[in-house]
């Protein structure tokens, strides 16, 4: 993920310059040990008792939550944090053990425990608070909970793992290809360090590894891998362009600083957030789930 441009300050030119973004960004080896950790611990509960890895993700996504709804408190927006944090978290758990029905149950029933949770704030910026907490009710746990039900099948920890493998080759090839080579930038309006040449790291990386890895994880074709790593990147791409739209409309450099060399849990998550539906409906397209046919 390219890193975005600090909270613009009254009275400066805010009109983005087209030259090559600065190649400092990241704490590289506070980056690094973090990612190799957060790494590990997914693989370990992936491949140990995989339930657990449900524990790491609905604590990610609360955190996440939790700063996001510090920043929108800071334009007085109040997220309706506890009703979207708790049905959230049991959204996850009931995509896992129970499937889609419970699932869109639960999110129905979190959307009316939303209206309900801001009626004693008052008449001012109702509807703006309770948008605000069915976005992120969207934006957080109900794409997480396609983790969940990706995890759910017989081979779900193989899932899983291809998930994430993708949205990692989509960050880290961006990232290094855009501080060697990086010269055109993207979208400099959004993010001003994203560019092209990162673009076509993270495209390059998210091919190899749909390619080689489905076949070897899921036994699928190389071509659906080609297929599902080209749809992870556009969605990874979508979701770190996104997370960086709501920080410049904010005013902020990052959502927090939980995670050193990466900012806020947010900051990590915003690519796979936007990836896990996409791949796992497209895993459900290609690779049959063991028992259903």
């Amino acid at each position: 993920m390219d890193e975005p441009a600090g909270p613009m300050v009254p009275g400066e030119d805010s009109t983005p310059r087209a030259r090559a973004p600065a190649r400092a960004g990241r704490n590289l080896p506070a980056a690094l040990a973090v990612g190799v950790l957060l790494g590990g611990l997914a693989v370990v509960t992936l491949f140990t008792v995989k339930a657990t890895f449900l524990v790491y993700l609905a604590v990610a996504v609360v955190i996440a939550l939790w700063e996001l709804g510090r920043a929108l408190g800071a334009r007085e927006i109040r997220l309706p944090l506890v009703p979207v944090a708790v049905g959230g978290t049991a959204a996850i758990a009931l995509a896992y053990w129970w499937g889609e029905r419970a699932l869109v149950a639960c999110i129905a029933i979190t959307m009316i425990a939303i209206l309900a949770w801001r009626l004693p704030g008052g008449t001012d910026g109702y509807l703006r608070d309770v948008a605000a907490g069915v976005f992120a009710l969207i934006y957080l746990p109900l794409m997480a909970s396609c983790a969940g039900l990706m995890l759910a099948a017989p081979d779900g920890s193989r899932r899983t793992l291809l998930f994430l493998i993708l949205a990692v080759c989509s960050d880290i090839g961006g990232y290094f290809t855009g501080i060697l080579v990086g010269r055109h930038l993207m979208v400099p309006t959004i993010s001003p360090k994203k560019t092209w040449e990162g673009f076509a790291g993270s495209a390059l990386a998210c091919l190899v590894a749909g390619a080689v890895a489905l076949p070897l994880l899921l036994h699928g074709a190389a071509w659906q891998g080609l297929l599902v790593g080209a749809a992870a990147l556009l969605a990874a791409t979508l979701g770190d362009l996104t997370e960086s739209m709501i920080k410049r409309d904010l005013q902020i450099k990052d959502m927090g600083t939980v995670l050193p060399g990466h900012g806020g849990v947010l900051d990590r998550i915003d690519s796979l957030a936007l990836a896990a539906p996409v791949v796992w409906l497209l895993l459900l397209a290609f690779v049959p789930v063991p028992g259903q046919g």
